[in-house]
């Protein structure tokens, strides 16, 4: 019994995600983690499913798919094993960034067969370079780390808001008041379910949050469970339902783009995670992370489904919940291998009223922008370019997210890169951390006039004078009941002190004329020297 003690307190005394709980809360969290990123691993298969072409059953095919893959991928991920997984509370599931390839190579007459071709081949490549690509993680330090983090959480916004308007543009209800309430009520839920003092309670918020708001949408008519019972209660993923591969240079090549920027959005996944986590993540860590990345997406397509990556919704859930557990992710990972299997299980989830997950989604993906801020705080902005740095960088990586049609002049390889905001600002952040903190050649010591001011402080005695309400504007200091208040040099004050313990001052006109008067005696006299020594500023005075 001591050495079982002993060897759990190890295992979770060292690094934080490696912590176990009850078999009932990991999957009580685990689902909490399905539900989050439930409705993003399902809209690729559709969208994708829609284009090529297929039939519903086809379509719910892809679907079960895609399940049964991401949450074989994450187990990997999350558990891991020897040089595959980054053993980080990470959930894999499709790619969104791989979407406008496969609609574009669709489009073009190849089939889905030659979408699979691709996939296949350009992961094999990913898998290849995994090492080489987790060694740039020392220039990932906290002025690139906290704006790859703010820009996941900011770039996830407008899903969280296409959620609570309904998720379908075409719909007729979307953006009605009835999906934006019901979005509003589950907010609320989170927020009075993260107050109480039960802390267990705080930790399941979402998931409550998401089923009271679910029956709240059943009772009012919006949510629809008729389909539940309809088509196959079992069904395991073929191995090339669609045919076998088909392999051809260009789409290959375009896909491989598409992996270069699922691997980046990977690395700044399990940055984001380790920060928050507060656990250590180096290059070895990133690579094994990125090996089960590419690893899952090359399997992938055997089984119907497309590149997987890290879901960043789901790095806000370990943010806002504190569950920090990997177990809890690879429970998740269970649960996503089952609804794989079990199509009717998945229909069940699939009632879930997208405006609810908006509602969390909100919390979620605000939480993760938060927790960017945070990494961002900790950054010095003193005597360098890192203000511009992050600036800058923030600022590309929002192009894509105001303004989604500004590259589709642009060629379409760059198009597929930077349409993501993610890889946006990680690429800028990057480039810009070599350019002023690594290639010093040119550099200043005070390179830009954006640098943060130093701290300000101001001296006691130097408060002993001012009363409640006293203010300084324009120049000058004035009293509470807006009468200027004179500002004298150490000198004067000696002399204006000496006439008042006398009598002979009355009001401040008589302070002004008094230091007038000694000012044309001694022209020398500015009061900056005396001024400096007793804490008292001239600024305000008038000659």
């Amino acid at each position: 019994m001591n050495a079982a003690k002993t060897t759990r307190k190890t295992i979770t005394g060292q690094r934080p995600e490696d912590e176990r709980l009850p078999i009932g809360k990991s999957f009580a969290y685990g689902l909490q983690h399905v539900l989050t990123m439930y409705g993003g691993i399902i809209a690729v298969p559709l969208i994708v499913g829609t284009a090529a072409g297929m039939s519903q059953d086809e379509i719910a095919l892809l679907i079960a798919s895609c399940l049964f893959v991401g949450g074989a991928a994450t187990i990997l991920q999350s558990y891991g094993v020897k040089f595959f997984g980054s053993q980080l509370p990470l959930v894999q599931g499709v790619s969104f960034a791989g979407v406008a390839t496969m609609t574009a190579i669709l489009s073009g007459g190849g089939g889905i067969e030659m979408v699979f071709g691709s996939v296949l081949v350009a992961s094999v490549i990913g898998l290849a370079i995994a090492p080489f690509f987790a060694k740039v993680i020392k220039f990932f330090p906290p002025v690139v780390t906290g704006v790859i983090i703010t820009t996941i959480g900011l770039t996830l916004m407008p899903v969280a808001a296409n959620w609570a308007m309904g998720g379908n543009s075409k719909a007729d209800d979307y953006g009605s008041l009835a999906n934006i309430a019901l979005a509003a009520g589950t907010l609320a839920a989170v927020l009075l379910l993260s107050k109480l003092g039960n802390a267990a309670i705080s930790r399941l918020s979402i998931l409550l949050a998401i089923v009271a708001g679910t029956v709240v949408a059943a009772l009012l008519g919006i949510a629809d469970f008729s389909n539940v019972g309809s088509g196959a209660i079992f069904a395991f993923p073929q191995p090339f339902a669609f045919g076998w591969p088909v392999f051809d240079l260009a789409a290959i090549i375009s896909m491989t783009i598409v992996i270069l920027v699922t691997m980046t959005e990977t690395t700044a996944d399990i940055l984001a995670v380790g920060e928050i986590a507060k656990t250590k993540v180096n290059s070895r860590r990133i690579a094994d992370g990125l090996r089960a990345d590419m690893l899952s997406s090359a399997l992938a397509p055997v089984f119907n489904s497309f590149t997987q990556t890290a879901f960043a919704q789901n790095v806000g859930l370990v943010a806002i919940t504190g569950v920090k557990s990997r177990f809890v992710v690879t429970a998740g990972g269970v649960i996503m291998l089952v609804l794989g299997l079990l199509p009717i299980l998945g229909r069940v989830v699939a009632a879930v009223p997208t405006p609810v997950l908006g509602g969390a989604g909100i919390v979620l993906f605000g939480t993760v922008a938060a927790s960017g801020i945070r990494t961002l705080s900790k950054v010095d902005y003193k005597d360098n370019m890192n203000m511009i740095i992050v600036a800058v960088s923030l600022a590309f990586g929002m192009i894509p997210v105001v303004s989604p049609t500004f590259y589709d002049e642009f060629p379409t390889w760059f198009g597929i890169i930077f349409h993501s905001g993610i890889s946006s600002a990680a690429i800028m952040a990057v480039l810009l951390n070599l350019l002023f903190n690594h290639l010093k050649a040119g550099n200043s010591d005070q390179q830009s006039s954006l640098v943060a001011s130093p701290p300000r402080m101001v001296r006691e005695d130097e408060l002993q004078a001012l009363q409640d309400g006293d203010y300084y504007q324009g120049g000058k200091l004035m009293a509470a009941d807006g009468t200027e208040i004179p500002v004298v040099t150490a000198q004067q004050y000696q002399i204006v002190k000496e006439k008042l313990d006398k009598g002979e001052i009355n009001c401040p006109e008589d302070i002004r004329r008094i230091c007038d008067g000694e000012a044309d005696e001694d022209p020398k006299d500015t009061g900056e020297s005396d001024g400096a020594s007793t804490g008292v500023h001239t600024a305000g005075k008038e000659h």
